[in-house]
């Protein structure tokens, strides 16, 4: 997965549970995708904030502390992905 993060988008933050159904498709993506996102963006801050309980989303923070977020209940990796791109436009 090829993601160009950075300009306007200041940080990523992605919140999940290690073990609920609904964050299922997080734990894939995270998985599959966060190593490549990571080495294509070695500086810019991706932060997974692991709770148990909690809902899945994913939180991103532009210039001036503007924040957007996004659920990603019962989401798969694929959709998780769109979520994310939809969040760096």
């Amino acid at each position: 997965m090829a993601l160009r993060l950075g300009g306007a988008l200041k940080e990523l933050r992605i919140h999940l549970c290690q073990t609920s159904k609904q964050s299922e498709g997080v734990r894939e993506f995270i998985k599959n995708n966060y190593v490549n996102i990571k080495k294509e963006n070695p500086n810019f801050p991706i932060l997974i904030r692991e709770c148990s309980g909690i809902q899945p989303r994913v939180w991103a923070r532009y210039e001036r502390g503007a924040e957007k977020s996004t659920p990603l209940t019962n989401l798969s990796a694929n959709d998780v992905q769109s979520a994310i791109k939809q969040l760096v436009k």
